[in-house]
């Protein structure tokens, strides 16, 4: 064992908590393309974990050894964000694929040092290093107008410690276990924060039709868009609101869908028909994404059958 086992087993904890948050976060997100991320996550935490209960038990002495595992560990790391920014139906599926292969040459120069050159470091090219820390990122830019801005910072600056070896300028290889034990502490608090605000404070834009018996697009949609802008993130709701702007400008309705939800569906029209043509413009962008059953738990009318 090693002399000082206590940052591996803080590190190994953090692990375990990041799994459970992420778990939890794909039953919260059932019904959305978000749910393969949130196993990307488990899976991530979970390669990680594994790496920390070997380095308590005094495995991984070896610094090319510890470098290959942390590399893998590192391109298992990168997989949510890549999953998040394809989960667009029907593709997000085969989508998983492609995140997969994407690891798999990441964490490739592991795979040749330890088959061709026994005892060396992994060799990570330089465009390799850019492109993992512009994924992290990415990720982090993401999130960073939606109320979930402060658990990506949490997550983002754990991630970033956790791979640091293989980020340009890094040195290659895991040198400090308490570093690595602050970062999986990090990444654990920001995966619990993000499930507690869902928990606690679910997403909603609720609002009544002009005459009170008409569904209200800002309720039907905006709650849907808003808890959907909360799970996926900026780049796929600043789609979707293009899309349906361009839809409303074209055909004259009097709403607009902005990060905030929808605007201007209250207003008078010369024809209260436009809301039933919002509604159903808004469900089948909505539904790129999730399904009827999950819109219904985060509109404003719930026992509406979109």
């Amino acid at each position: 064992m090693p002399a000082d086992p206590l940052p591996q087993i803080v590190s190994l904890a953090a692990a375990v908590a990041t799994v459970a948050a992420a778990l939890i976060g794909g039953v919260l997100v059932r019904g959305s393309t978000a749910v393969p991320a949130a196993v990307w996550s488990a899976l991530a935490a979970t390669a990680f974990g594994l790496e920390s209960g070997c380095r308590a038990m005094g495995g991984l002495e070896d610094p090319a050894s510890a470098a290959c595992v942390r590399l893998v560990v590192t391109a298992l790391s990168l997989c949510p964000i890549m999953s998040l920014l394809g989960g667009k139906r029907p593709q997000h599926g085969v989508w998983q694929f492609i995140v997969a292969s994407l690891a798999g040459v990441i964490a490739l120069p592991a795979a040749s040092a330890i088959l061709v050159r026994p005892g060396s470091p992994p060799d990570v090219h330089p465009l390799q290093r850019w492109f993992m820390l512009l994924v992290v990122l990415v990720a982090g830019m993401n999130f960073a107008a939606t109320r979930h801005a402060v658990a990506a910072g949490f997550v983002v600056l754990g991630q970033g410690l956790l791979v640091r070896p293989f980020l340009p300028f890094g040195g290659g290889r895991p040198e400090s276990a308490w570093l690595d034990a602050i970062a999986a502490c990090l990444v654990a608090a920001g995966a619990m924060l993000a499930a507690l605000q869902s928990i606690a404070w679910p997403v909603r834009q609720v609002g009544v039709g002009q005459d009170g018996t008409s569904p209200d697009p800002a309720a039907v949609i905006g709650g849907s868009f808003l808890a959907l802008r909360e799970t996926l993130g900026a780049a796929w709701s600043l789609r979707i609101m293009e899309r349906f702007n361009a839809e409303a400008e074209s055909r004259g309705w009097p709403c607009r869908l902005r990060f905030d939800g929808l605007h201007g569906a209250g207003e008078a029209g010369a024809d209260a028909g436009w809301r039933d043509e919002a509604i159903r413009t808004g469900r089948a962008l909505l539904r790129r994404f999730v399904t009827p059953e999950w819109m219904r738990r985060h509109a404003g009318h719930p026992h509406e059958n979109p």
